[in-house]
């Protein structure tokens, strides 16, 4: 096969000689506009993962770059004056500029034909010449520009401002994060030796800090010179370099592209490396790509039947692999951009926030490798919140003016849809026992609705009614004689999601029979088919404010520790907070303040009415998932502070369920960082909730001030003894069982250990 690179940077060399490797007949040239010796950047990071496979795939080159690697285990982040140091992780970094010359040895040794210095004709004239053409023409690929249309390019600048510098202060004993504070904002570096007398030293700041620190009108030598100055303590006396001779100016600063393409191949033209996808440096993984990208198309280049397939498959599964990567480095990225939200945290915590920013590295995973330093950390969290050293942070106690809670778990809302008439059955006493059993320190009441015709469906429960009281009451009172957990009733009207059919028959669609009449902010119908609701006018307003008060009152008489409003998931309260849904033209539509006016009037309202010792809440949709035409994480931002403000206790943060139109990006705690947005930036209490299944993941929402409560809903369906399991899996002998049940406590604990004494035999 006669094969062009266009490109010699780690992807076009690798993938040359990985080609080789599997024929030596192929005929292979690989161009490059730069000289031999030339490379922008410094220092790049391999991990273990990637040296294996590229051990398997060309054992010499490997070799060759592992005898140049320098080598660490820490990670170190400076910040407020505090050195914080974790162990366990593993680095290795070569400089890129002797990386790209061990590969072209080696390239040379297979026979490959390198080409320097020489500029690009168009991919389409070369395909014409090659069987082969390889776009490996980095982040600003001319190849992928040429066939945009085809390749469909997704190219997201982010915000953040960084240059690619270098030291001689070696750095050489961890992978660094240094924050500093100047007069007009942060800076901050990542750092990390490559040689033996060398580091690469990224400094990256937001761009407004970078436009009030006047880099914009500096010149490269200038901007070098200001970094040094605002990291001068950390360099030991040694100057920092630049080594894109090529760039002038501000142009030294970049602002990094996350690019994606719909397509990777067109004909006998395919794209590879930086050119195909991009890894923020952040987590260390562009060379990764590269390299795993080459090796796999190579293989499938031979096992395939035809290109046709290989370039299928290629595409189909190092898709898979690059969306996963990007991902994590899209939280990393986020973390960074975002990072003056987390700088006035105490150090450790900082720290902690840093370490699993991109969610590759979990709590437990951090336990395996430094349990001293977690340990430290599980401490400090548990000494903060007055709970008991040595147990983790799902099981520190969290308090809620006269609301104490055991632990930080909290029963999500889940409709049952087995009320009566409104009325819980013993369906909801054994369901909502069962949990409170189970050791969560609190436990949530599905939406229960203020009227008949605020039901969800004809299986929803009320309070509304004296018999309702009277059952939720029996519910309160077994909860309190005997168990731990205290309950909370979420108050709310399903507004023009109402009069539809049970959840497990066809969801959100009106009942075949004796419906009920709507109403909402505006006459908008959910969905084509429902019906379309009233407006509200000010005697509708009026009534269901008094109904929402009236529930509340139940509450109190029946012994709820806490009460929610629901202003979320597109009923009633949330159809006036999301524009989506309120097209009103009065006073309570609008602006923000406006749309907010009659959710306040009526939390006010309940607030007025439920015991100044007991807590309030609110749940609210932080994303409406349309973009700027609904409610943004910025705006819910807001959202709460306004709820704060008129006596919300914390803020219990979903997302979404107000528009069939939204696009939600689902994924491992995908409604977390709405959480971390609210309570970081307004510095208020919240619950995290979304997709949170796991006690390491609660774990780390918790230690890295994401959340002060965290809500499972699904999980605790499959198993009402959820956290009383998860005590169990961590060797907590603390935690508070049934009486009745110790027995099965310390069966558990000694399978355990035996388990555990099994794994280290």
């Amino acid at each position: 096969m006669k094969i062009l690179c266009m490109g010699g940077g780690p992807a076009g060399l690798y993938f040359a000689i990985s080609m080789k490797l599997r024929d030596p007949s192929h005929q292979i040239t690989v161009l490059e506009r730069n000289k031999a010796n030339d490379t922008f950047g410094w220092g790049v990071v391999l991990s273990d993962d990637a040296l294996g496979r590229m051990q398997q795939n060309d054992p010499a080159s490997t070799e060759a770059i592992r005898s140049h690697f320098a080598y660490w285990d820490d990670i170190a982040v400076v910040h407020d004056g505090v050195r914080t140091v974790s162990g366990g992780h593993g680095f290795a970094g070569i400089g890129r500029k002797q990386m790209l010359v061990l590969l072209q040895a080696r390239a040379r040794e297979l026979g490959i034909d390198l080409r320097f210095e020489t500029e690009f004709r168009s991919a389409e004239e070369y395909r014409r010449d090659y069987d082969l053409v390889v776009g490996c023409d980095g982040i600003n690929s001319l190849v992928r520009s040429e066939y945009a249309q085809v390749f469909q390019p997704d190219i997201d600048t982010r915000r953040c401002k960084f240059v690619w510098l270098g030291t001689h202060q070696k750095f050489d004993d961890a992978f660094t994060f240094i924050f500093e504070r100047t007069e007009h904002g942060w800076v901050w570096a990542h750092v990390y030796q490559f040689d033996g007398d060398t580091a690469t030293f990224i400094v990256e700041t937001l761009p407004e800090t970078w436009e009030k620190l006047g880099f914009a009108d500096m010149s490269k030598e200038e901007s070098v010179e200001t970094c040094r100055r605002i990291f001068e303590r950390h360099l030991g006396g040694h100057a920092l370099m630049s080594n894109a001779a090529h760039l002038r100016g501000s142009a030294v600063w970049i602002q990094f592209p996350r690019v994606i393409c719909e397509r990777w191949y067109h004909e006998n033209v395919v794209l590879m490396g930086d050119a195909a996808a991009t890894g923020h440096f952040s987590i260390g993984s562009g060379s990764r790509l590269a390299f795993d990208s080459a090796i796999a198309l190579a293989e499938y280049l031979h096992s395939e039947p035809t290109m046709q397939r290989a370039f299928e498959r290629y595409q189909e599964e190092r898709r898979v692999e690059v969306l996963r990567l990007q991902s994590a480095a899209r939280n990393s990225l986020e973390w960074f951009e975002q990072v003056e939200r987390y700088l006035d945290m105490e150090p450790l915590q900082f720290a902690y926030s840093l370490l699993t920013r991109s969610q590759r590295i979990s709590h437990e995973n951090l336990r395996l490798r430094d349990p001293e330093w977690l340990g430290q950390a599980e401490d400090w969290f548990q000494e903060r919140a007055g709970g008991r050293k040595g147990r983790r942070p799902m099981f520190a106690p969290f308090r809620l003016r006269d609301m104490a809670l055991e632990n930080r778990i909290v029963v999500s809302p889940m409709a049952q849809y087995k009320a009566v008439d409104g009325c819980p059955t013993d369906w909801h006493f054994v369901h909502y026992a069962e949990r409170a059993k189970g050791g969560a320190g609190l436990v949530y009441t599905e939406m229960t609705c203020v009227s008949a015709e605020g039901r969800i469906s004809p299986g929803c429960p009320g309070l509304y009614a004296p018999e309702h009281e009277a059952a939720w009451t029996r519910i309160v009172d077994f909860t309190h004689a005997e168990t731990r957990a205290k309950i909370c009733m979420q108050i709310g009207h399903s507004g023009r999601k109402g009069s539809t059919q049970l959840g497990w028959q066809d969801a959100d669609r009106p009942l075949a029979q004796g419906n009920w009449p709507l109403i909402s902010a505006s006459a908008i119908p959910w969905q084509d088919g429902n019906a379309v609701p009233k407006a509200m006018d000010r005697a509708d307003m009026d009534m269901v404010r008094d109904q929402f008060v009236a529930a509340t009152q139940m509450a109190a008489r029946a012994g709820f520790d806490m009460v929610e409003l629901h202003a979320a998931h597109g009923y009633l309260i949330s159809s006036f907070i999301s524009p989506l849904s309120n097209r009103r033209e009065d006073d309570y539509g609008g602006s923000l303040e406006n749309r907010m006016r009659y959710p306040l009037e009526v939390f006010r309202a309940m607030r007025a009415v439920w015991p100044e010792q007991k807590p309030m809440s609110v749940r609210i949709s932080a994303n409406d998932w349309v973009g700027d035409e609904g409610v943004t994480p910025e705006e819910a931002v807001e959202i709460a502070r306004m709820f704060a403000d008129a006596g919300a206790d914390i803020i219990d943060v979903s997302a979404g369920q107000t528009s069939t139109g939204a696009r939600p990006i689902y994924g491992r705690m995908f409604q977390t960082p709405f959480s971390d947005r609210i309570r970081n930036e307004a510095g208020l209490a919240t619950m995290a909730v979304g997709n949170i299944t796991e006690a390491d993941q609660v774990n780390g929402i918790l230690l890295a001030g994401r959340a002060d409560l965290v809500c499972l809903a699904r999980p605790h369906l499959a198993d009402p003894y959820w956290t009383l399991h998860a005590a169990v899996e961590a060797g907590d002998e603390a935690a508070a069982w049934p009486l009745p049940y110790l027995a099965g406590r310390d069966q558990a604990l000694r399978l355990r250990s035996r388990a555990q004494e099994a794994i280290r035999a």
